[in-house]
């Protein structure tokens, strides 16, 4: 059985901790709206899911250039992210009387994995566009939706039945 070769300690340097802990606190950031509002997927979900994905990623992409694989495709990594995340997404989903709960928090937390991709894979753009852009769909919007709401607007855009 060939073996990737180890990678050593002193392979910590700034940029791993930066891909890693940028991350973190993105994860953690777009966690906290959801910890505010009290729904099931919160800060150390969002957190520890953009952590593993930008882990995974880093893993997957390290491997790949490490060793020489044949038929290997590293894009894999992007499968096996999107199918733990909707795993979890699908537990998340409730269907009660009548109306479906918490599928906002379950795209949430794929846009979350895909964040915790791109920054593992160091693509700083993306990450500087997705993170701010999640945080003001998730944030705003849903104070938008609040006020339509008090108006007497449906969040689907009709008027309410009278």
């Amino acid at each position: 059985m060939t073996l990737n070769p180890p990678a050593p300690l002193a392979a910590i340097d700034i940029d791993l901790v930066l891909r890693l802990g940028v991350a973190t606190v993105l994860g953690l950031l777009l966690g906290l709206d959801r910890e505010l509002r009290g729904h099931a997927a919160g800060l150390r979900t969002h957190g520890l899911i953009c952590l593993a994905a930008a882990a995974l990623t880093i893993s997957v992409l390290g491997l790949y250039t490490s060793m020489p694989m044949e038929n290997a495709d590293p894009l894999r990594l992007f499968e096996a992210a999107g199918a733990f995340v909707g795993i979890v997404g699908a537990g998340l989903i409730v269907f009660s009387k009548g109306e479906v709960h918490n599928i906002t928090t379950a795209v949430h937390l794929f846009l979350t994995s895909v964040i915790g991709v791109a920054c593992g894979a160091a693509q700083w753009p993306l990450v500087a566009t997705a993170a701010p852009i999640g945080l003001v769909v998730l944030s705003l919007l849903s104070l938008l939706e609040h006020k339509l709401a008090r108006h007497g607007i449906a969040e689907d855009g009709d008027a309410p039945e009278v």
